[in-house]
């Protein structure tokens, strides 16, 4: 499920806005590159023992320390892990220097040794995902990616707050993902490691371990197994990871061999990435519930004493007891409110020390600060009260019900970011977990079925499909006959015939009949695999408006502070000087306390989570949509682009016409037989690639044999022409032209196909009948293509390839939208204007190369305009590449969909409207989204600081602030949510657009 060193989406986010700052990163990483290769013999990595070190201060000494020194190029130093690692120049400073230098800084230090290596050398940089626990805001994901990215060894982080997740590519020369663990748990922060895009390593759960003995036999049999280059097994997890070479043992022999060398003790089954991140947010969310629970049933008491018992003579009598220095009541409160404040509410000061320790503040600041003032005041109170017998009010409820309230915002919270991400848990599902493997002998004959992990399939298998069942892996049909459901994947209901040497999906179900099948991609390489990695990479991605979110969320709490520090002392100042009566005082109460409450009811109600998630859940939910409509979105970036487009450029080809050319019509100018004509000319066709010789080479031997010709399947058209190829005359000095035709010689002799430039530039006579024929063809929207045999002009082809039904109601939607659509392509003017004029383009660019589609691209961005580019062949990857939003047609190449923004799945023309259309209502959202995050704390503060008491007598006690903060976030996310109710647009007629 790992993705693959291939796939684009393990990359950076695909945004075209920032091309040039994708430059200047590039010549960056170049710059760097060579450095290292000039410098990288000469410098050393070591590790150093650091003791003595309790908190981030010291960790900062030390390396300040490692740094002061003359040929230190790198060096970090984890706290909890007690370890310096130093990158030196060893021809500058020695081992012994750094170790005193470290003692000097009044540590003691002690080099380790450096470990063995006994496996290969990583290829280059790997993107691993790692889940990071305890991030509550914006703020926290700002300090997380600055913690990461000055990492040595650590050239991108990507950190998701709704999802838990960061993405770091890394050099594992340099940083190993421990090291990065390590980084962020010093931090204050929980991680673990989910996958890389390692190719080589399995993890994998094992059950039968019950002694040292057995981990003594399982070590044993990996260290004689050749092929393991090393292992690591976790005794408390049960968890082995095993790196290995794939060229000497695969996943499955791997598992095989552990197993029947341990007699059947040792049990192994492969661990999948997206099943253990599924487990954490169930555990995320369950915690937050027991918390909530436990904080509730201590805290309901105290409010109960506050409000209830005074009301009933009996009990209030009870609490009005006096033990010792203060009444049983007191005592009860703080005793309850005390477990409320240190036990369950812990987590709030470990979250808020971390960040004031990165130098950062966020949410759980203003928690534990406005839980603190009202604790320790009460605490204060009572203490004063016995010693002098004045005894104010205490607000132990307050601290009580403010961390309740907080939890069950958290709670909340969690239950509305796992719906978010209810797209990739959706897609995880569609992946079968067990397949038939069908073991033959060596005549072929199948002599067993055996049930294996889907992850341990392997190319070159063959599986048993049973009606019912989802399809184990991407492969072709090699037996059977079987209707199969492709809607989760490609978004269309209607079930697809699969027959022998048809292609069949990963994940989409059989319906009927039974199905062999041969694997030919698995694991990150099957298309379910590969949506799975563009969806998840698209949540991880940021859209360019989610700054303004980072940045508020940066300045946020130390602003909050200053309001709540100014709000109690204009409050307490204005009271001291008479601005306002004593019967506004609450019973016993003083100017101080009176202020104080209004302070924490400003620290308490002001909240940065809103702002923090209004654009990530929404680009969550948009990705999830998106996908079930067959469309895939490659990151928030792309989002933000699509709802700005201002033209959409349309390849002709393949695009807007079905890319199944066919001849229609066939004339020759010359003596020659038709059908020799037709020969010659598929000879010369016959080995091109492109989908216009494919059509002529089928017509020609149609005409031969009256075989009708498929127009199904690409492989069983090889199959049947591969039969009748001796017919072909013999071609020698084949050459393609590209934006003209081919050439070859036949027979001795010089034959062209192709366009009049080709003729032309071989002094080829056009007669007027001729061209007048062509230019008929041309008008009625078919290529007219030439023929020329021994430098003469024989006759003339001519190919149509049919429009997309859907292609003129698209452009007239596309229209209405406001969006002005454009065709490009390479073929003739009157071919692309008869084209565009059935599908009502008024702006056609013809005749353009391959390279030149780039070129159109940037004209029309001149000025600021946002264009989007559609296309599906190689030639297009340039121009979609170039666009600010490229979509590729699904069916298209690898290359053209690596070079996208927006996959679309079903090859319709109609998900580039829903395309634009989502990315238009996602906007609306996040911006909605952003107003009510904004108007909350505008409204919110100003009601807490009391503004509006004067006239209106408005106060808002602290543990109601509470409640109102912890509700806001989860409002924004449920706001978020309603895009799940999206409804794709639908075309009902050319003239209107409505919504179903």
């Amino acid at each position: 499920m790992s993705p693959s060193l291939r796939d684009l989406q393990l990359t950076s986010a695909t945004g075209k806005g920032s091309q040039a700052s994708e430059a200047d990163a590039g010549e960056e990483e170049r710059l760097l590159s060579s450095y290292d290769e000039e410098n990288s013999g000469n410098l050393r990595r070591i590790q150093v023992s650091v003791t003595g070190m309790t908190c981030a201060a010291c960790s900062t000494s030390v390396e300040s320390a490692l740094m002061s020194l003359n040929g230190v190029v790198k060096a970090s130093v984890a706290l909890l892990q007690n370890k310096a690692d130093v990158t030196f120049d060893p021809a500058l400073v020695k081992d012994q220097e750094i170790k005193n230098a470290i003692e000097d800084a009044g540590f003691d230090a002690e080099v380790l040794p450096e470990p063995s290596v006994s496996h290969s050398k990583p290829r280059g940089t790997l993107v691993g995902q790692f889940t990071i626990g305890g991030m509550t805001c914006a703020a926290c994901v700002n300090s997380v990616e600055g913690i990461l990215k000055k990492l040595p060894g650590v050239e991108k982080a990507v950190v998701a707050l709704a999802t838990s997740l960061g993405e770091i590519e890394y050099d594992p020369t340099v940083i190993s993902k421990d090291d990065i663990i390590n980084a962020i748990e010093d931090a204050g922060f929980e991680a673990s490691f989910v996958q890389s895009n390692e190719q080589d390593k399995v993890v994998l759960a094992v059950t039968g371990v019950a002694s040292e003995v057995d981990v003594q036999m399982l070590e044993g049999i990996l260290c004689i197994l050749k092929g393991v280059r090393r292992f690591y097994f976790d005794r408390t997890s049960k968890e082995l990871e095993i790196h290995f070479d794939p060229e000497l043992l695969g996943s499955r022999t791997l598992i095989d061999e552990i197993e029947s060398s341990s007699y059947g003790k040792l049990k192994l089954l492969v661990k999948n990435p997206y099943t253990r991140m599924a487990s954490k947010d169930l555990e995320e969310s369950s915690k937050m519930f027991r918390l909530f629970t436990a904080s509730l049933f201590l805290s309901v008491p105290v409010l109960f004493m506050r409000i209830i018992c005074p009301h009933i003579p009996l009990l209030y009598s009870l609490l009005l007891w006096r033990c010792g220095p203060f009444q049983m009541g007191d005592w009860l409160k703080w005793g309850l409110v005390t477990v409320v404040q240190f036990v369950i509410g812990k987590r709030f000061y470990v979250a808020a020390g971390r960040a004031l320790r990165n130098g950062s503040t966020n949410m759980d600041v203003l928690v534990a600060l406005g839980t603190s003032a009202s604790y320790f005041y009460s605490v204060c109170a009572l203490l004063y009260g016995a010693i002098t017998g004045f005894w104010s009010p205490t607000y132990f409820e307050t601290s009580a019900m403010l961390i309740t309230f907080v939890l069950f915002g958290k709670y909340l919270e969690s239950l509305a970011k796992g719906k978010t991400s209810d797209a990739i848990k959706k897609l995880v599902e569609l992946t079968p977990a067990t397949a038939i493997l069908l073991m033959k002998d060596k005549g072929g004959k199948v002599v067993r079925e055996r049930e294996i992990d889907s992850l341990l399939i392997q190319p070159g298998d063959i599986l048993k499909v049973l009606p019912g069942a989802k399809v184990p892996a991407d492969g072709l049909v090699v037996w059977g006959s079987s209707y199969v459901n492709e809607s989760m994947v490609t978004g269309e209901s209607a079930p697809v015939l699969k027959e022998v040497n048809s292609s069949v999906i990963g994940g989409t179900i059989n319906l009927h009949g039974s199905l062999h099948i041969q694997a030919n991609k698995v694991g990150s390489n099957t298309v379910l695999s590969q949506i799975i990695s563009l969806v998840e990479t698209a949540q991880m991605s940021k859209a360019p408006i989610q700054k303004f979110a980072d940045f508020i969320a940066s300045i946020f709490v130390p602003v909050v502070v200053t309001l709540a520090l100014l709000t109690l002392l204009v409050w307490y100042f204005v009271g001291v000087l008479g601005g306002y009566p004593k019967e506004w005082l609450p019973e016993k109460g003083n100017y101080f306390v009176f202020s104080l409450m209004f302070a924490i009811s400003v620290v308490v109600i002001a909240c940065p989570c809103a702002l923090g998630l209004a654009t990530p859940t929404a680009v969550m939910v948009a990705t999830g949509v998106g996908a079930n409509n067959g469309v895939l979105i490659k990151g928030g970036d792309a989002l933000e682009m699509a709802q700005k487009i201002k033209y959409v450029i349309f390849d002709k080809t393949g695009t807007l016409t079905q890319g199944k050319a066919t001849v229609t019509t066939a004339k020759v100018f010359s003596g020659m037989d038709r059908g020799e004509f037709l020969t010659l000319i598929a000879s010369a066709e016959a080995s091109s690639e492109h989908p216009l010789a494919k059509a002529i080479v089928e017509y020609a031997r149609h005409f031969h044999f009256f075989d009708e010709p498929s127009s199904t399947k690409d492989a069983q058209n090889h199959g049947q022409q591969s039969k009748s190829f001796g017919w072909l005359l013999d071609v020698s000095d084949f050459s393609a032209l590209p934006g003209q035709g081919v050439q070859c010689f036949i027979g001795g002799k010089k034959m062209l196909v192709g366009n009049r430039k080709l003729m032309t530039e071989n002094q080829i006579t056009i007669p007027n009948h001729v061209e007048t024929f062509v230019v008929e063809l041309e008008e009625s929207a078919k290529t007219g293509i030439l023929v020329a045999y021994d430098n003469e002009l024989i006759g003339v082809l001519g190919v149509a390839d049919p429009l997309k039904r859907e292609a003129a109601v698209v452009i007239e939607g596309l229209m209405k939208m406001g969006v002005n659509p454009v065709m490009v392509t390479g073929d003739n003017r009157r071919t692309a204007w008869a084209v565009a004029k059935e599908v009502g383009i008024t702006d056609v660019r013809a005749e353009v190369m391959p390279a030149g589609k780039a070129d159109v691209v940037r004209s029309f961005q001149k000025g600021g305009n946002v264009v989007a580019m559609v296309g599906d062949g190689i030639n297009d990857s340039p121009a979609l590449a170039a666009a600010d939003v490229g979509m590729a047609i699904g069916a298209g190449t690898d290359i053209a969909i690596e070079a996208a923004d927006y996959v679309l799945m079903r090859s319709s023309l109609e998900d580039v409207i829903t395309a634009i259309d989502l990315s238009r209502k996602t906007f609306s959202r996040i911006r909605l989204n952003y107003v009510f995050a904004m108007a909350y704390n505008v409204i919110a503060i100003p009601v807490a600081a009391g503004i509006f008491f004067p006239w209106l007598k408005i106060k808002l006690p602290p543990w109601v602030a509470g409640a109102c903060m912890a509700l806001s976030s989860v409002s924004v996310v449920c706001s978020s949510l309603l895009l799940r109710r999206y409804r794709k647009p639908r075309l009902t007629t050319i003239l209107e657009i409505t919504v179903e």
